[in-house]
């Protein structure tokens, strides 16, 4: 007979490969896994059965990984008329949908696509449905160590596709009664500072919270309060229950039955979460309080280990890709820390048996001290960092959302019949909002930035409550010596200390841009910073995150050239770092100088300038500051956007001086740089080229692909690659790529079909 946790371990351990596979087998090869599994259930023993429901979990879970790629294949090969429902949209620029039929054909699982910087013909709102010519391209995001995993997540939200409108007609004003409802809120709260919170905390809607007021609740730890999520589900369902039990006192004894409070808990949570507008949070939240329901209608006591099992299980179960969820590992393993923490470290006797005015804050503290201290190794591999008030800051906001603000949000929206109540229980969330964020403004420190090297000390927690509890301190000091050893020494880097006299060249995927680190003992100097755009800057996305999360200082940047590309991110590299030096051929104030014939050394490398000329009068791309870098064998020659009319001026009497192991494509691969002449000077083995994907100009160019590899080059770019490392020691030197190898997983993979290659 199997049991429950053994079944329950089966299906979750079925389901986790799909974090670590480098590609989806075929169908075949997934037919063969399952007639193994039907041959060992066959056998009927306890340990072939379970065997056989992991090898099935794990067809099951290979199939939806299969099913999330179909896609790609089949509906991005041309425009195609599609009927389609929105499902989510800010009015204005950004939609999602789900296509339901292609070419008049009912297309089963719907598909989700996303909708950015298009402007719809008509008004548009949740539940209506369109016709659609829609261009659509496989989800591609950039690649980088300490960067946000865009295409991870894509997949993780059933969002697998990009669109581009060609043709767009509406088919049904109709708009779903949760968009209805949304507009009356919307209205109700239009005169309150606080309605971008009220909005996110009614029906998921966060387009309305300033980036102020998201940089706060990120520096306080207090984020996951402000999205409904499975806390908010939960109080939604506590809430419920205690409605239940109040009907119940109204009930004569013979009618008074157990299954009631719980049946209207998990109605208020379906509420609730379709008032989210069914977000994966609260999908996932909703799943595994239905499971939570169904071990408890069984009558039976489950453990808190047995429930969660079941419930990851379940959610798993019917959404493998969930897996790809980071979301979903924080509040898994925070229910998981929770259970351990009061099983190891329950609150004292004397605390837990004290008045309830005693009980209750210390109770709240230990909880809170619990959570912060055993989530912290996930804190610190997801967001790379941890809030230094944190704990201070949860302390007071968890009780006064969870038991004054969001039964009081729930009131108003079940009271939008009733304009002067609604009114006063909208006045009344929106002072109490005003109120956490001003204690929140106050709270001492901020977030703290830490490295790759604090995973293993953020271990530390987990350990030191098993020790303690198991005694080994005191049965055996010498071993947890031993692993204190083991921890700081792989904290401060001492194990993989890299020899002295290698170093390392990156190209960030920083899409259409350029940048380029060089990094020696860990110190760095960067070749130009990336673009920007209204919201941000690659530094900002890409280059700061990968430089903290590796532990490298940089101590200086050089420009290429004044073009935004190129430059986009350099203010916000002055901000965290404000003694950087600069170098560029602009002439700007504090810009140190970068012409032809200047020369310098950093931590025993040689930079000579190649390009331009001291007092040239070239302006843009033709201005840029061609450097070559070398440790008296290893070769880098760093080109900006140099176009073909300067690189013959360039070679001019210099021709020899320009060879090198590996170049820098010039102008992203356009064709108005790379010619034969100086591809012939460099005599290169490797081309390396900073391009976005879907970029508009369509660079690299194939001319200049092909160009280069007539020439004997190697190709690497990071549209195909993502980030592209160098790791150089004296004469031996290894190129290493994102998705090839640095993290090869099926849900890296170049997606799309030939034409969309560029």
């Amino acid at each position: 007979m199997l049991n429950l946790p053994g079944l329950c371990i089966s299906i979750i351990t079925g389901i986790v490969p799909l974090l670590w596979l480098p590609a989806i087998p075929g169908i075949n090869a997934i037919a063969m896994l399952l007639a193994v599994a039907l041959c060992l259930l066959i056998m009927k023993q306890r340990t072939c059965c379970y065997v056989a429901i992991f090898v099935m979990t794990l067809c099951w879970g290979l199939l939806a990984a299969r099913e999330s790629l179909e896609p790609f294949e089949k509906l991005v090969r041309k425009p195609i008329a599609t009927q389609v429902v929105i499902t989510r949209t800010d009015g204005a620029q950004k939609h999602e949908l789900q296509i339901t039929r292609v070419d008049n054909h009912l297309l089963f699982p719907p598909v989700g696509v996303v909708l950015k910087g298009v402007y719809l013909p008509a008004s548009v709102c949740q539940g209506q449905k369109w016709l659609m010519t829609l261009r659509l391209s496989p989800v591609h995001g950039q690649l980088n160590e300490g960067g946000f995993d865009s295409q991870r997540y894509a997949l993780a939200q059933h969002m697998p596709l990009r669109g581009k409108v060609v043709k767009a007609s509406r088919l049904s004003e109709a708009c779903t009664s949760r968009a209805q409802w949304m507009a009356r809120v919307t209205t109700a709260t239009q005169r309150l500072k606080w309605q971008g919170i009220i909005m996110a905390l009614s029906f998921e809607e966060r387009t309305g919270m300033t980036s102020e007021v998201k940089s706060l609740l990120r520096l306080t730890g207090t984020a996951h309060l402000m999205a409904i999520s499975g806390l908010h589900i939960s109080l939604a369902a506590g809430i419920g229950w205690q409605l239940a039990r109040c009907c119940q006192f109204l009930l004569p004894a013979h009618r008074v039955d157990y299954r009631l409070p719980l049946l209207a808990s998990l109605f208020t949570a379906v509420v609730y979460c379709w008032l989210a507008g069914g977000n994966p949070p609260a999908i996932r939240a909703l799943t595994g309080l239905t499971f939570w329901t169904a071990l408890r209608l069984t009558g039976r006591q489950w453990s808190g280990w047995d429930v969660w099992l079941c419930c990851v299980a379940g959610i798993l179960f019917c959404d493998p890709l969930t897996l790809l969820s980071d979301s979903f590992w924080l509040s898994a393993l925070a229910v998981a820390g929770l259970i351990f923490w009061y099983q190891w470290m329950p609150l004292p006797r004397v605390l837990a048996c004290s008045k309830w005015y005693i009980r209750y804050p210390v109770g709240l503290v230990h909880l809170q001290v619990g959570i912060t201290l055993l989530l912290m190794p996930l804190q610190i591999f997801m967001f790379h960092g941890t809030s230094i008030n944190a704990l201070l800051a949860n302390l007071i906001a968890v009780p006064f959302v969870s038991f004054l603000v969001v039964p009081l949000l729930l009131a108003g929206l079940m009271s939008t019949a009733i304009p002067w109540v609604n009114e006063a229980i909208w006045l009344t969330v929106d002072t109490l909002l005003g109120q956490l964020f001003f204690l929140l403004h106050r709270l001492p420190g901020g977030w703290l930035e830490l490295d790759s090297r604090f995973l293993a000390i953020s271990l530390c927690g987990w350990l030191a409550i098993i020790v303690y509890r198991l005694g080994l301190w005191r049965t055996s000091p010498a071993s947890v010596a031993v692993l204190g050893v083991c921890l700081g020494t792989v904290s401060t880097g001492l194990i993989n200390k890299k020899d002295p006299s290698s170093w390392e060249v990156t190209m960030l995927d920083v899409g259409h841009g350029l940048a380029v680190a060089i990094v020696r003992h860990g110190r760095a100097i960067l070749y130009d910073t990336g673009g920007a755009w209204p919201a941000g800057d690659a530094a900002q996305q890409a280059i700061i995150p990968w430089l903290r999360w590796k532990n490298i200082t940089p101590e200086g940047v050089i420009i290429s050239h004044e073009h935004l590309d190129h430059r986009g991110g350099l203010n916000s590299l002055l901000k965290a770092w404000p003694t950087l030096e600069i170098r560029s051929s602009l002439g700007w104030v504090n810009h140190r100088p970068c012409f032809q014939g200047q020369s310098w050394k950093w931590q025993q490398l040689d930079f000579t300038v190649h390009w331009p000329p001291a007092g040239s009068d070239n302006k843009g791309n033709n201005s840029s500051c061609v450097v070559m870098v070398s440790d008296g064998h290893f070769r880098l020659l760093l080109t900006g956007d140099v176009e073909a009319g300067a690189e013959l001026a360039m070679l001019k009497g210099r021709w020899r001086t320009l060879e090198a192991d590996i170049i820098q494509v010039p102008h992203h691969g356009s064709r108005t740089s790379s010619g034969s002449p100086l591809l012939r000077a460099v005599s290169g083995q490797v081309a390396l080229a900073s391009a976005s994907r879907y970029n508009a100009w369509h660079l690299p160019s194939v001319k200049v692909t092909e160009r280069y590899l007539k020439q004997g080059y190697q190709w690497y770019d990071t549209a195909h690659t993502g980030q592209i490392s160098i790791r150089i020691n004296s004469d031996k030197w290894q190129i290493i790529g994102f998705r090839e190898q640095i993290l090869p997983r099926w849900y890296h993979q170049w997606f799309g079909v030939t034409q969309y290659s560029r």
